[in-house]
């Protein structure tokens, strides 16, 4: 392609983007640049179809250190490796915004590959992300029903501020991505400090206004580069198999799709799927197991069909609950007799178990990305089992879905975990989730929550989350679900997760599988998402109204002492003589900061108490007139 640049001023920042300029061996390749952050965007497509029954799609963010100017800080391995859980997050959001605007019909191995090159600290490179692999779809030969485009909001005051810089993010009260195309959203991601509904609803229209900016740009350079789109063969049955299909099912569905248990549901589904497949097998002799994949193909849009249609026209959910109705709640506290807190949170066939561990100051996760490196102090892991679906599946550490599930619950309990200053603990919530049937990382946000209070951590509010879903016709018209169970998520337009408490909204997440929705419909799923939480919540406050008064008696206490500055080094002593002296007599961990605060952790008080009158005494400053009680050892001719 020949070498072409494009700008325009975008929020105050000039954003450029460069055309043949790197990668030019992939099908689509874009240099975009915003302040001084630059991302590079790659798509490629395979020429030749692969053996699935989905659209084999992938999208990789990769952070490079050096585009930070950083070297990684361990000593023996320098180079980049796993990635970090928020590059995994970025990448997920990019993900969905894509994903909706290809044909699912396609079989061609597609690869989207956003790297970071350059970090100025000021503009994040996730909403870089989304514009430059829009425009690197765009501009190539693959078939894509693009642009798309995002941008972040926060809020100054009762401004929404429009990509807002790492500055701004620290005092905003609200971290929203929004993203979707000309007439649509179709992705949400947010962090908020229990912002209300309304104020959200104006956020997103806000995001929705100032990204058509970024389509109009990125359709004028596609205007100007005309790309040819590849010809493909998706894979879609023939008429005379659909009608085949078609007339085997008749009769058949209702009796397996409206079962109200779960597992009576899978049951009947596969067992008529499993008679389609024989059916095929029996009455076809030429290319059985292409025809197979169609009909099972053709299986699956019937069934979402029907169920869209009883929704749409008939309010008949495949449980039979109302619309607005949540299934059956039911919580524990205090489940596990030796950890620091747990709860067990039940919502129909989902089930989440959330442990607490709570532990000293210095047990934070160090955080060496792009950013500075920082520590983190409030950590929730989530853990999806395959016997949580009853299936069988290997153990190999979390995944991209765990990963994000377990981010979208942490940012929204985090707000209400009280400052350091008042409780200087490490606190590590980890989610299990034993039973799934719909919504399991908001039923770890409940369980989560409830834990923690169980622990006796002072969270300021109890949170409690809630997933909507969508079924939208031809002509517009559309219902909104209350709590989406497995079929309804599956067969479903729309996922909205909503975390929060009585006052507002923590944290929020959105994806599609349609073109996207319309502010007027998430401002309806917001209030849907308001009533069904403050249901939650009392449930839940019925099992554990506040916190408990006292910790664990298996936790450990913290003693904090505050001391001179100066005193540090004689609490250290010379190459940590005396602390660790300490320590080891003691038992306890010791953290001392800068400030001359220090942190005495331990599960025994005595040794606690120990540890704090040693540092007392090593730090105490005389002051005429105090009297000592002490040996007389010797006399020294002198004085």
């Amino acid at each position: 392609m020949e070498k072409k640049t494009f700008s325009c001023q975008f929020s105050g920042r000039t954003l450029e983007v460069q055309l043949g300029v790197l990668a030019q061996q992939a099908n689509g390749s874009v240099l975009l640049s915003y302040g001084g952050s630059t991302v590079l965007a790659t798509a490629v497509m395979s020429r030749k179809q692969k053996d699935c029954d989905y659209l084999p799609l992938t999208l990789e963010y990769e952070e490079k250190l050096y585009a930070a100017g950083k070297i990684k800080g361990s000593r023996f391995i320098k180079r980049e490796g796993r990635p970090q859980d928020e590059a995994i997050v970025s990448g997920r959001l990019i993900d969905r915004t894509l994903r909706p605007r290809f044909d699912h019909r396609i079989r061609n191995e597609i690869q989207v590959v956003i790297t970071v090159l350059s970090f100025d600290k000021e503009n994040d490179p996730d909403v870089l992300g989304i514009l430059a692999a829009s425009l690197a779809l765009s501009i190539s030969d693959i078939p894509w029903s693009g642009p798309v485009a995002g941008v972040r909001v926060g809020r100054s005051g009762e401004e929404f501020l429009i990509n807002p810089t790492y500055a701004q993010r620290e005092k905003s009260d609200l971290d929203l991505i929004v993203s979707g195309t000309a007439q649509k959203i179709n992705m949400l991601e947010a962090g908020a400090k229990e912002i209300t509904e309304p104020v959200m609803v104006a956020a997103i229209e806000a995001g929705e206004k100032a990204y058509q900016e970024l389509i109009d740009f990125q359709n004028k350079i596609i205007q100007e580069i005309q790309p040819k789109k590849m010809a493909l063969t998706l894979c879609e049955p023939d008429e005379t198999l659909k009608q085949k299909v078609k007339e085997f099912l008749a009769g058949k569905l209702p009796g397996a799709i409206y079962v109200k248990e779960k597992m009576s549901h899978a049951t009947k589904i596969e067992e008529l799927s499993q008679a389609l497949v024989d059916f095929i097998k029996s009455s076809e002799t030429e290319n059985v197991d292409g025809k197979i994949t169609g009909a099972l193909m053709v299986f699956e849009e019937e069934i979402n069909d029907l169920v869209h249609k009883n929704i749409i026209e008939k309010e008949k959910r495949p449980d039979g609950r109302a619309l607005n109705e949540i299934r059956e709640i039911s919580c524990q506290v205090g489940v596990l007799a030796r950890t620091h807190g747990s709860s067990i949170f039940n919502r129909g066939t989902t089930q989440a178990l959330s442990v607490v561990t709570l532990g000293a100051p210095s047990e934070k996760q160090i955080i060496d990305g792009l950013e500075q490196e920082y520590k983190k102090r409030f950590l929730h892991h989530y853990n999806f089992p395959p016997y949580s679906v009853g299936e069988v599946g290997g153990f190999r550490g979390p995944g991209r879905r765990e990963i994000g599930h377990g981010a979208l619950a942490e940012r929204s309990i985090w707000v209400m975990i009280p400052p350091e200053e008042e409780f200087p603990y490490t606190i590590r919530v980890v989610s299990e989730i034993l039973s799934s049937n719909g919504s399991s990382s908001m039923a770890s946000a409940c369980a989560s929550s409830l834990a923690l209070m169980d622990a006796g951590v002072p969270i300021k509010e109890a949170v409690a989350g809630i997933a909507l879903g969508l079924m939208s016709g031809d002509k517009g018209n559309y219902k909104i679900l209350t709590d989406i169970q497995g079929p309804e998520d599956h067969h479903g337009d729309m996922d909205l997760k909503a975390a929060g408490t009585k006052n507002g909204i923590c944290g929020l997440q959105m994806d599609v599988k349609i073109e996207g929705v319309t502010v007027k419909i998430l401002d309806e799923a917001l209030q849907r998402a308001k009533e069904a939480r403050l249901q939650i919540l009392e449930k839940m406050n019925a099992a554990l109204p506040n916190p408990r008064p006292s910790l664990s008696e298996f936790a450990p206490r913290i003693i904090t002492l505050q001391i001179n500055p100066e005193k540090i080094r004689e609490v250290v002593g010379p190459g940590g003589k005396v602390i660790n002296e300490i320590i080891n007599q003691t038992g306890v961990k010791i953290d001392i900061e800068d400030s001359g605060m220090i942190f005495i952790t331990s599960e025994n008080s005595q040794a606690a108490q120990k540890a704090l009158a040693w540092i007392k005494n090593i730090t105490h400053e005389v002051k005429p007139g105090e009297i000592f009680n002490g040996r007389v050892t010797r006399l020294m001719n002198f004085g």
